[in-house]
């Protein structure tokens, strides 16, 4: 069955708005150290590639637990080209571009360099919204602070 075809043009736009604000969302939260509302952001089977790289975690509560194992720090994420490819009524595909600042919690400025990449995510509707069911993330280049 064509999704487009059994998807009203306001239901697409609709996902694709609650798709991108979760997109968002998971930044603000990364931000806020709020781990439980991240990882509240995906399935319960998700997997989760961070953007340096590593294993993938997978599931809900591997993915809070490696968030949680971090030391403290400062961070904003800053987040755009949102290009949400809404499936089917219940699937989705993302891609989006992101600029990375982080410190040490104590730090008054920003140590490290500026990293730019994004993520490529897979989504899912369950019953209490759209999930993160897959979430690559990948690094095009570290900015060297001046």
């Amino acid at each position: 069955m064509d999704p487009h075809t059994t998807m009203t043009p306001l239901d697409r736009l609709i996902a694709e708005q609650d798709i991108a604000r979760l997109i968002t969302r998971f930044g603000l939260l990364n931000d806020q150290a709020d781990w439980p509302g991240v990882a509240a952001m995906f399935t319960a089977d998700a997997r989760f590639v961070r953007p340096a790289g590593g294993d993938a975690l997978v599931g809900r509560d591997a993915i809070r637990a490696a968030f949680e194992s971090r030391p403290p720090r400062k961070s904003c994420h800053i987040i755009a080209n949102i290009l949400v490819d809404v499936t089917s009524a219940n699937e989705a595909t993302a891609r989006c571009t992101l600029v990375l600042y982080a410190a040490p919690a104590d730090a008054a400025e920003a140590a490290s360099p500026a990293l730019i990449g994004g993520f490529n995510d897979r989504l899912v509707r369950e019953a209490d919204g759209w999930k993160f069911a897959e979430r690559v993330g990948f690094l095009d280049l570290k900015v060297k602070l001046a």
